[in-house]
């Protein structure tokens, strides 16, 4: 059970990884007309919780 929340840590940081790639890339965006609608910096901060609680979970549960 404990590997589950290991494995979906890693997952949820990755997410926060590749939304904090994607963010980046939109701040420095040559055309500033092409506002994407992806909020990234919500999505980051989403996996970066989920990873800190999915974490916790399994540290506990060990």
């Amino acid at each position: 059970m404990q590997l589950e929340f290991w494995i979906g840590a890693g997952v949820a940081l990755l997410v926060a990884i590749v939304a904090g790639v994607a963010e980046h890339r939109r701040r420095k965006r040559r055309n500033l007309e092409q506002v994407g609608w992806v909020p990234w910096m919500a999505i980051q901060m989403a996996g970066l919780f989920a990873a800190l609680v999915l974490v916790s979970v399994a540290l506990h549960a060990g």
